[in-house]
């Protein structure tokens, strides 16, 4: 693979890092957490502007049909800053379902206002018992008349609370794999959303389905054949979270680095001392790691090759990596790091948040030992 950016990914890049310096980020970041929606209606509208909600989609919906490491560049500029708002569940979890298992008339109708900015749609996976595998979903649809009634709860549900279509796999069957996706409108009579506390202000949701009444229309898909549409998706997802957790490794890589150089203890600068620089070193091992890991996973989906080995391999090495990176960087700063007031805090409950997200280190190694046949 050559790592080296194409002159248009280097376009974007650029992009992405004057767009989103121009929003006084760390402030921006810090106003949303705060914010009930998570989000400016105005930065939402210029992102669409910009094409960033249809970088991965068809030109014929309105889209820039670029490739996946294209969005893995501009998910790890996101990254680098912290930037928040529904950007990542709407694109990839939720557009990305849409595109591998919608038709053609669902996408003629969904997907010109979704890239320009006016149709968000959210996946809804998770349930209780918090597993990434089929026999975790237990939403129940059960068949009345021409449609479904639905009935259960998803939990942690980003930004459900602003989306206009919530892609949830329900069970319509019994065996583990008998999953099949609806697409609900999230106005729907007896469908409700309550927001939940999270750690980085993000906003997640619990979303509970009251006998939410369905039609076959509002199948995505094929009937009772949606786990392997989900599964593909949910390793896709886990490589563009790694993507952006290596624009914050980045970032903060760089912070603690500069820290160092300037400040000064007992008559030299604390990067002379060998603990200190024995820290940095293993920082920029893993920041360097997670970048290869992310982009090489992300290049193989580009390119149209099985990925599923390489995407458990990235998670689980960029989902520990992040966090003991982060926390070499409190190590080298110092108490001040966990200040309110101080920018590393913002990428150490990102870095938790984000790896338990699309599965954890322990769950990508039991897939990688499953793929080896163990």
């Amino acid at each position: 693979m050559d790592w080296r950016l194409t002159e248009e990914q280097s376009i974007l890049q650029k992009a992405a890092r004057d767009f989103i310096s121009d929003k006084k980020f760390t402030e921006f970041a810090r106003e949303m957490e705060e914010d009930e929606r998570g989000d400016s209606p105005q930065v939402w509208k210029e992102m669409a502007e910009m094409g960033w909600l249809g970088i991965v989609f068809p030109e014929r919906y309105g889209g820039s049909e670029m490739n996946f490491l294209d969005l893995a560049v501009l998910l790890s500029e996101m990254g680098y800053f912290c930037f928040p708002g529904p950007f990542f569940s709407t694109v990839v979890p939720g557009g990305l379902t849409l595109l591998e298992a919608g038709s053609d008339k669902q996408l003629d109708k969904i997907l010109p206002d979704f890239i320009n900015g006016k149709h968000l749609i959210t996946l809804a996976w998770l349930e209780e018992d918090g597993t990434y595998n089929p026999d975790g979903i237990r939403l129940k649809a059960s068949a009345k008349g021409d449609g479904y009634l639905l009935s259960g709860i998803k939990l942690f549900v980003p930004d459900a609370h602003v989306s206009n279509t919530i892609i949830c796999p329900a069970r319509t069957g019994d065996r583990p794999e008998d999953i099949t996706m609806f697409m609900v409108d999230s106005k729907r009579q007896g469908l409700s959303v309550n927001p939940l506390e999270t750690i980085t202000g993000d906003k997640q949701s619990e979303v509970i389905f009251e006998n939410v009444e369905v039609d076959k229309n509002d199948i995505l898909g094929k009937q009772g054949e949606a786990w392997p549409v989900l599964k593909k998706v949910l390793r896709m997802s886990a490589v563009a979270k790694s993507a952006e957790m290596s624009g914050g490794a980045r970032k903060v890589m760089e912070t603690t680095v500069t820290y160092v150089t300037d400040r000064e203890q007992f008559g030299r600068p604390v990067g002379s001392f060998q603990a200190i620089q024995n820290h940095c070193s293993n920082m920029l091992t893993y920041a360097d790691t997670i970048n290869f890991m992310a982009f090489q996973a992300a290049w193989r989906i580009s390119e149209g090759f099985p990925f599923q080995i390489e995407a458990s391999m990235c998670k689980a090495w960029t989902s520990e990596s992040y966090r003991k990176l982060v926390a070499l960087a409190h190590q080298c700063i110092g108490g001040m790091g966990f200040m309110e007031e101080y920018d590393l805090q913002l990428y150490f409950k990102r870095a938790k948040t984000a790896e338990l997200m699309f599965g954890d280190a322990d769950f990508h190694r039991e897939l990688l030992a499953s793929e080896i046949g163990l």
